[in-house]
């Protein structure tokens, strides 16, 4: 596995390398959800680049970007035993050079949920992943579906701008208790993280309740708030049920929908989703 940080580094190994090529762009302090991309990657692609950058642009004045969990060498680790070919890892003066003045906004979907809750950062998000697919050029790329509506801004982005990338949204990866993996997870304290399993408990009653029928987006929202709100140490901050595809909040399900939502514990804001139909 090769290691470079320069633009002309990558360029000079990406010639190297046989495609089809599969990429799988993180911010680093990796998980299983994280390497579960890298190997499915592996499996589909003759060639895997990684990229691990924590991108500045996409944090608000208030977030963590300082704080942000690193953890390079074991990174590299488990990106090796993965089976990826080459880890691209920019520092932010080569992403955002002097003089930096250039950024690429997805309108429409960037405006609830996360775009609502973080001002700010969708734009921060389209714009690293515009430039990170223009310099690695991969032919397919790998994204969680945890972080569903950055999935679906990114699969608009490519699609308007022309990148000739398919666009591959794996499964959330969890804990045994249901969890979604997320390296914001370490900064849970032991009674939190304890209590951080209410997202799944309230997705998952949202989910039995449609099951049982009930098509109304309303009381599925009540139920997940209403779940939520059992949990003392979990604030809520929104919930969530939605078109699929354009991210409207629905009255009714009929399609396949988004349920999704972002709860504090503490000081840390976890989200998470299930998709219906």
């Amino acid at each position: 596995m090769l290691i470079v940080s320069t633009l002309e580094e990558l360029h000079s190994a990406r010639l190297l390398l046989d495609g089809p090529t599969g990429f799988v762009p993180t911010m680093g302090y990796l998980h299983e959800g994280h390497v579960s991309l890298a190997r499915r990657a592996r499996e589909e692609c003759k060639s895997v680049i990684v990229s691990i950058f924590v991108n500045p642009t996409q944090f608000g004045p208030s977030e963590d970007l300082s704080k942000y969990p690193r953890n390079l060498e074991r990174d590299l680790a488990l990106l090796e035993a993965a089976g990826a070919d080459l880890v691209w890892t920019p520092t932010p003066e080569v992403m955002y050079p002097p003089g930096f003045s250039s950024w690429v906004e997805v309108e429409g979907l960037t405006k609830p949920l996360e775009g609502a809750a973080r001002p700010g950062h969708f734009r921060g998000v389209t714009t690293v992943v515009a430039k990170l697919f223009n310099a690695v050029q991969p032919q397919r790329a790998y994204f969680g579906q945890k972080d569903a509506q950055q999935a679906a801004v990114i699969r608009k982005m490519t699609r308007d701008l022309n990148f000739p990338i398919e666009v591959i949204v794996c499964p959330t990866v969890r804990e045994t208790d249901g969890l979604a993996m997320s390296s914001r997870n370490s900064y849970l304290s032991p009674e939190e993280r304890q209590a951080a399993t209410i997202l799944f408990r309230a997705l998952t009653a949202a989910k039995a309740a449609y099951e049982r029928g009930e098509r109304d987006a309303e009381s599925l929202r009540q139920v997940m708030a209403a779940t939520l709100a059992s949990e003392p140490r979990a604030q809520m901050q929104y919930v969530s049920v939605a078109d699929y595809d354009t991210l409207e909040e629905l009255q009714t399900v009929t399609g396949r929908t988004l349920l999704s939502m972002a709860v504090y514990l503490g000081k840390t804001r976890l989200i998470d989703n299930f998709v219906l139909g």
